[in-house]
Order: C-alpha cells, then structure tokens, then sequence
C-alpha cells in the first residue's frame, strides 16, 4: 500500500493544503472550549452582559473560520485522492493489458475487474478520509489533552489514562481487522466471479433448467461471505461501545473529581465545563477515528492487492527487432515445438514443425482439443511455446517487438467480440487510418456487405454491447472484415466460420484468395470443407501432428484426416 502512495505525488500541494486546513479548523475548535469557560467565569458569574455579547460574537466568528476551513479541506482533499484514484487505475489498466494470457488465465478476469472497481474504491475512500481525519483526530485529541494540562495537571492526567487505554483497543482491533478484511476481498472476488458466470450464461442456464440449481450455488457463496463480513463486522463494531463506554466514564471520573475541586475552590465553574468540553471533543474525535481506522483497515487491505497487481509483471520479454516488410522467404516456420499449459502434466501440443510462405493457405483440422487453438495462438505470441523455436521471417519470434510482429497479423478468435459503438468503429481497430473505400472492401471480401447495408446509418449504425444485436453469423463475418481491414501479412481464422453456411464459407475462402496483398492465410476449422482447397492442411489429434500435405495426399496417407473427411462426407467421396 505504501507504495501506492506515490501517485499523489504529483498533487502534492493538494495532499498538503487538505489535512493543513483541518488542522487551521481543529486549532480553532480547541479555542471554543477557552472561550464558554470565560463566558461563566467573567461574564455569567458577574452578570456581565457586554461581555457575553462580545465573546458569543467571537464562538460564532470561529464557527465561521472553522466551516470555511473545513468546506477547503475537503475540496483538496478530494481533489487529491480522486487523482490518485485516476492514476493508479490508469497504470493498472495498461498493466493489465500488457499481461500475458498465461497471467491472466491464472489470476481470473474476476480478480482483475475487482482490482478495478471494488478494491480501487475502497483505497480512493481511504485516502479521501485519511486526508481529512488521519491528522485532525490524534490533533485535537493530543490538543485537548495538552488544554487540560494548562487548566489543571491533576484533571488533565485522567485525560492521558483515558487516551492510553483507548489506543490500545483502537490499534488492537485495526491489527487484528486487515488480515479478516483481505478474506472477506478474496472471497468477494469468488462470488463477483460466479454472478459474472451466470449473467454471461443464462441463457444456457434456462434452457437446461438449471436455475434453482444456480441460485442455490449462489446462495451458499453469498452466505459464506456475508458470515465472513458479519463476523468481522462484529468485532470491528465493538470499537464504538467501546470507546463510548471508556470516554463516559472518564467523563463520570472527571465530572465528580472536578465537582469536589469547585466546592474547594481549586478549579472554577467555567473551568470544569471547559474539561468536559475537551473530554466530548476527544469523544468525537476518537469515534471518528474507529471509523477511519476500519475504513483505513479495509483501503490498506485492498491497497495491498492491488499493488500485487501492479507488479505483476508481463512473463514475455520482447526482443529490439523491427519487421522486414520485403522479405520474400517463408513468414513462419515452427521447429518442433511444444506447448503446455500452466500446471498441466502432458504437454497441449508435442513435436510441431512445418513452415509457410507468403500467399500460402495453411489449414489446421482435428477434432475438439486437439491443440488447432493452441498452436495458432502461438504465432501472435498469445503464449509462448515451452520448448522448441517459432521463426517470423527467418528470426526467432522472441526478438522482435511486440509491435512489430502484432501489426502484421490479423486474428479472428473463435468467439466472435464486437464492441460498443459504431459498425466503422469496430472495423478500424486495426487500421484507425482506413478509409470507408477500404472498410467496404473488407466487408466485401468477408462476404458482410448485406449486412451493414440492412442497417440503418450502414457504417454509422450502432454496435450494442457485446454485438447483441447481430446474429452469431454476422458478428462472425463483421470481425473477419475488422481483421481484412488492417490488410495483414498473416490472417488467422480460428474456427471462425463455424457460423456460417456453406455457400458463404466457400465464397469467403475464395475472396481472401484474390486479395491482392496475398496474405499467408491459417484457417482452423473442425470441417473438412473449410480446409480441403488450402495448399497446406496440419491434422492434429491430441496435440500431435498426425498428418501434413494436400488435401489428396492426406486422404492417401493419413489415417485421422481420412476419418474426419468421410465422417462428413460418406466413403469414396473426393470433393467437397
């Protein structure tokens, strides 16, 4: 957490003028207390009405100084920490975003989106709170303590027990309170994470009728952390009784101690009032700091995860290597390459070697986790290979920048991803300099030009979110056109024409063939239709490469492939 603490280090002026008007606003507080003991002492007890007047004069002048104080206070004070809270999830983000899909398969989109929202909220609170209180409490706390020595030692030294023992429970319960807090944080990262599952699958949840099922999983998660948080909110919420409890009777020792000084002679009337002025401005002040303490307790908690998320560093080092754009030999050459997951025991690909040149087409066939996403995903360098070596252009992949291999490649994931705003908005993702000429070219290509065409505004129409007011097929064909408009050296389709009919598929392959960047085009497909024309085909079956070549030579010589083809096809067919 204490790291964290260096964004506010370019409000520093802010950071500092917050907490000193508090305690311009405190110091005139203590006066208060000063002024009603003089009030009783030279004016009600000598019925001096000219000076009640002028002194009542002078409370609501400091009333005034004090609010003004207080109202600048907390404008720098949140001034301050809504910038901390603006700079720290900036760098957060862009972290995020640099992290490998390794990292961020193994730290969940749940905790990362915690990170962002609820933990960030929680620090920001903190640091608004801790500029305003963190200073002013122990101030007028230590500051009415110091008046009371000045009004009398002996009254005063209850003030310093009394300040003693509540230090002891204040700290004692914010010590025992930040490890609970960072259980009741981590467990609400499990529940976010099951409602995110549920909202994102509930349409498969009711067409299998699984609802009372989900709820009844979500009800034990939920009521797991809502004992967790009620048990740590029992022990954080003795810290008021407490001190109300401690405060009140110091307020009792005081009052009766000070009582026998009247009838004595040794303190005044107006003195003892001001005492117990001093001892309800330690109370106030010390119930505000329990609540700052938890608050502070919680933002530290949080604070602390989030400052592991930003030193979570990316596990891919990039190399200094810019693209060659004339190069003419083969784009991507793998060396019997391996892949594993994580803490998987058997590799997800084993062996893999081929290359491909300039205009190729390469596809990759084999049935559901065979490895086809696995190997694909290792040519952007989504993850990298475990062992073996992946060749762009002739060199290690690992020494190029990440800009330049990435701006050469254009991805279709199988879950086709539009994203909020316009239709020309999500297709010059890849190309923010790409005119509408070029835009309707790709659509053309990637067969989407009907498409946009039915909608209102065309290019202009409207994105909802998460593209839900596109069929799966159109989303489908739309992400092919983002990817076609950036005019790639690499086009990577992976399995992303599973929507599509038959016709369209086979027109789309035909297009991205006439392009006349002639693109090295990877097509990943479960059919053999989608493949059976490319001038490459990768069979795979449990990570290994079973066959490679044509698709004629591969019904000849390889087993896995011959089964996959006339399992769609029937027996003795050649042509799809």
């Amino acid at each position: 957490m204490k790291k964290l603490l260096r964004y506010l280090s370019e409000y520093k002026l802010e950071a500092f003028l917050g907490p000193l008007f508090k305690l311009l606003e405190a110091s005139f507080e203590l006066i208060v207390p000063l002024v009603v003991a003089a009030i009783i002492d030279n004016g009600i007890v000598r019925s001096d009405k000219p000076y009640i007047f002028k002194m009542s004069l002078v409370l609501v002048l400091l009333a005034l100084v004090g609010f003004t104080c207080s109202v600048i206070a907390q404008y720098f004070a949140a001034k301050a920490a809504t910038h901390f809270a603006k700079g720290v999830k900036r760098d957060l983000f862009a972290n995020i975003q640099e992290l490998s899909y390794e990292q961020i398969d193994r730290l969940g989109t749940t905790t990362l989106i915690t990170r962002m929202t609820s933990d960030m909220n929680q620090v920001q609170q903190g640091i608004n709170l801790s500029l305003r209180l963190l200073l002013r409490s122990p101030f007028v706390v230590f500051g009415a303590m110091v008046m009371a020595f000045t009004i009398d030692f002996g009254q005063a030294m209850i003030f310093l027990v009394t300040i003693v023992i509540l230090s002891i429970v204040v700290f004692g319960i914010m010590l025992w309170g930040i490890p609970r807090y960072k259980q009741v944080q981590a467990m609400l990262d499990k529940v976010l994470g099951l409602t995110r599952e549920n909202l994102s699958g509930v349409r498969v949840i009711r067409a299998f009728g699984r609802e009372e099922d989900e709820v009844s999983a979500f009800k034990q998660q939920n009521d797991a952390l809502t004992k967790l948080q009620e048990y740590v909110g029992r022990i954080s919420s003795l810290m008021n009784p407490l001190t109300y409890v401690i405060l009140n009777f110091a307020v009792i020792v005081l009052l009766y101690t000070g009582a026998s000084k009247v009838n004595t002679g040794a303190l005044t009337t107006g003195s003892v009032v001001a005492l117990y002025n001093y001892m309800s401005q330690i109370l106030v002040e010390l119930i505000k700091l329990a609540s700052l303490i938890i608050t502070i307790t919680r933002a530290v908690a949080c604070g602390n995860r989030i400052q592991l998320m930003l030193e979570e560093k990316p596990s891919m080092a990039y190399g200094d290597l810019d693209n060659d754009l004339d190069y003419n030999g083969e784009l991507i050459s793998f060396e019997n390459v391996c892949m594993r997951y994580g803490d998987d025991i058997e590799d997800s690909l084993s062996g893999v070697s081929f290359s491909a040149k300039k205009g190729e087409s390469v596809g990759i066939i084999g049935g559901t986790g065979s490895g086809k996403t696995t190997l694909i995903n290792l040519i952007p360098r989504f993850y990298d290979a475990t062992s073996g070596t992946i060749r762009f252009k002739g060199k290690n992949i690992k020494d190029y920048k990440k800009e330049a291999v990435l701006s050469t490649i254009g991805v279709v994931p199988q879950k086709a991803a539009l994203f909020k705003g316009s239709i020309r908005d999500n297709l010059k993702w890849g190309n923010y300099n790409a005119t509408d000429d070029e835009l309707w070219d790709a659509l053309k290509t990637a067969q989407a030009v009907e498409v946009v065409k039915e909608k209102k505004g065309e290019l202009d129409a409207q994105v909802t979110q998460g593209g839900r007011n596109f069929s799966g097929g159109q989303k489908q064909r739309l992400t092919i056109a983002r990817a076609l408009a950036k005019k790639p050296e690499i086009l990577i389709l992976d399995d992303s024409s599973s929507a599509l009919d038959n016709m369209t598929d086979k027109n789309l392959r035909e297009a991205i063939k006439t392009l006349p960047y002639e693109p090295l085009t990877f097509i990943v497909s479960q059919r053999a239709s989608s493949v059976i024309s490319c001038d490459k085909i990768i069979v795979l079956d449990d990570g290994e490469v079973m066959g490679m070549g044509t698709h004629d030579e591969l019904l000849k010589n390889c087993e896995t492939y011959r089964e996959i083809y006339e399992s769609q096809f029937g027996e003795g067919k050649k042509d799809a």
